[in-house]
């Protein structure tokens, strides 16, 4: 069985090792879609590093945000190899291998593995993600580049977490639309399956 660990990381610029990864944080859900854990840590910026100017504008507009993910920040490789233990030691407790999801899985998962293969030299996820945007352009029928949160319908959103631009909120608020994505996409399936429960 899988369990999936909805991921989210803050950045200083679009690209790993030329820019940083400042903020990761991930939950995990099992199966039913309970949250089983949560990871959260900032981490200090690569010494070889700069700062991107656009993606710089954006926290500049989000300050609250920037100054969250700035507190403590720890030693990269310090981090990651306790994200993978982390990582790791959930999905073996509940005899699951580990999914990370995320939104885009483009940008996150380029961050975290990036960071998983320099500083742990081993990825818990091998070399995927699972895209919930491409996820949701099935399940609502649009084109991949108008899939945004907005177009969403209401019944997927987090009833308790919102989307803040602070890693931690924002994992969990992703996997709560995940899960709820997961519902709906199974009893479609089931509905598939037995034709006499269709409408």
């Amino acid at each position: 069985m899988e369990m999936y660990f909805s991921v989210d990381i803050e950045a200083d610029g679009p690209i790993p090792g030329p820019n940083s990864m400042i903020a990761l944080a991930a939950a995990a859900f099992d199966r039913e879609g309970n949250m089983v854990g949560v990871f959260e840590a900032n981490l200090k910026e690569l010494p070889d590093a700069e700062q991107d100017p656009n993606t710089m504008k954006f926290w500049s507009r989000n300050k609250e945000a920037w100054e969250a993910c700035r507190k403590n920040p720890g030693d990269p490789e310090e981090v990651m190899k306790r994200f993978h233990k982390w990582v790791t030691a959930t999905a073996k407790k509940f005899n699951c291998k580990p999914v990370l999801v995320a939104f885009p899985a483009g940008f996150d998962f380029t961050f975290v593995y990036w960071y998983l293969i320099r500083f742990a030299k081993h990825s818990p996820f091998s070399f995927s993600a699972l895209d919930m945007k491409t996820f949701a352009m099935f399940l609502i029928n649009c084109e991949y580049r108008k899939v945004t949160k907005n177009r969403m319908p209401d019944r997927w959103m987090s009833a308790t977490h919102k989307h803040t631009h602070k890693a931690i909120d924002d994992a969990i608020e992703q996997g709560h639309i995940f899960m709820n994505m997961i519902r709906e996409y199974r009893s479609f399936i089931n509905m598939l399956s037995n034709p006499e429960t269709m409408p």
